[in-house]
């Protein structure tokens, strides 16, 4: 009988090779086989070697090619994706090792859900590896994030993707997560008629994404309480003023999921992009490794359509 145990069933994976990976992304980035050749240092032939070696092991087809263009396929969306992270935490792992002398500054800008649980892990190595770097970190939404990247205020900002705000159409996709409508345990805000909801500004996407679904289900609400904050959400539903739709890892204890009975519709994942200047300082592209590998480090918790 063969052995199915974890460890042989893990060994009989493949492995994907960081250079086919690297390659990948420069299609993805580049939009044609060619010009990937030239940003790898590799001839067009060579690419498309490693292309076809990659379709094989995986058994999916990783782009859409015609006579002008080359674009991803979902699969194809998937392993870019997934890739980025990877090359991420490669560079993460060996600046503890051969990282530059560097010094200077970067600004970064984040959301204050974003600051509390990312930005210790990315902040502590990346003094580490970069002991010369001064990085100043700006917390605010991702309006006035935005509104500071354009002025030339932050060297980096992560945003909330889909917001509609001006420049965030050009965020790379870091993170993706649930939004989960949030009560307190045993409360009865969600009961009330119309259903009183803490959000935040218009165009943040967890307050479209709530009012939205609401509209659509028929259910009247009241915005009761305003905040940029998510202590300042997590306070509103334990005082039991309100509903609110977070992130899913926003949960905790007596801040609890909403169930069935509450009557609440289903809510979209969501995701956080990075923002960055093409011709960023080599201080500010570490930086922003640094960030890519701390994401890549989670486990994003995204429901099945």
């Amino acid at each position: 009988m063969p052995d199915l145990s974890p460890a042989t069933k893990s060994a009989a994976l493949p492995l994907l090779e960081l250079e086919l990976l690297r390659t990948l992304i420069a299609i993805a980035e580049t939009g044609s086989f060619s010009a990937a050749a030239e940003r790898v240092f590799r001839t067009p032939s060579a690419i498309s070697m490693q292309v076809k070696k990659v379709e094989e092991l995986l058994g999916v087809a990783v782009f859409h090619r015609d006579s002008r263009n080359v674009t991803l396929t979902r699969d194809g969306a998937f392993l870019v994706e997934h890739g980025r992270r990877m090359l991420a935490l490669n560079r993460d792992a060996l600046s503890r090792f051969v990282a530059p002398d560097m010094a200077g500054e970067v600004r970064i800008g984040a959301p204050d859900d974003v600051a509390e649980r990312f930005m210790p892990d990315m902040l502590c190595r990346f003094s580490e590896t970069h002991p010369a770097v001064r990085v100043q970190v700006v917390v605010e939404g991702t309006a006035r994030l935005m509104d500071m990247k354009l002025a030339g205020r932050l060297d980096l900002a992560i945003i909330t993707c889909a917001a509609g705000f001006k420049g965030t159409e050009n965020a790379e996709m870091l993170y993706r997560e649930q939004l989960v409508w949030a009560v307190r345990r045993g409360g009865v805000a969600a009961e009330q008629n119309p259903v009183p909801l803490s959000v935040w500004e218009e165009g943040c996407t967890w307050r479209n994404a709530g009012i939205e679904g609401l509209e659509a289900m028929g259910r009247d609400w009241i915005i009761t309480f305003e905040s940029a904050h998510i202590s300042g959400q997590r306070a509103a539903i334990l005082a039991d003023l309100a509903v609110a739709p977070i992130p899913i890892s926003s949960l905790g204890g007596e801040v609890i999921e909403a169930g069935p009975e509450h009557r609440l519709p289903a809510l979209p994942a969501y995701e956080l992009g990075l923002v960055m200047d093409d011709d960023a300082t080599p201080a500010v592209e570490a930086a922003a490794d640094h960030l890519r590998a701390a994401f890549a480090r989670e486990r994003p918790i995204v429901r099945a359509a």
